[in-house]
């Protein structure tokens, strides 16, 4: 994210609070500002280490980043296939702080 193709670049920003909010704020009652850093610490784990993304070729985002690919799917049939597409970016992976800093 680096100033040129900011209008792009605020997309990929303005999805991922969205997904934020819909996926984990929404949720929870958070008794306080510590629960939520917490909660949203959690998520942001499981957001790029669990949750696979179909903009990925249905894979997660610590895979992308590190270039690791996960085993094709059993029955076959899928129609994706493990390679990364040269259309999408390498993005870092979001964490709390990142996020808080790029709002």
């Amino acid at each position: 994210m680096n100033g040129k193709g900011r209008a792009t670049d605020n997309i990929f920003i303005e999805r991922l609070w969205r997904t934020v909010k819909y996926e984990e704020v929404y949720l929870h009652d958070y008794g306080s500002p510590r629960e939520a850093r917490q909660g949203l610490s959690r998520y942001f784990d499981f957001y790029n280490q669990r949750r696979v993304h179909q903009a990925l070729d249905y894979r997660t985002p610590g895979e992308v980043y590190s270039g690791a690919s996960r085993a094709a799917p059993s029955g076959g049939g899928s129609g994706h296939s493990n390679q990364p597409s040269p259309a999408l970016p390498r993005l870092p992976q979001c964490t709390l702080t990142t996020a808080l800093c790029l709002s």
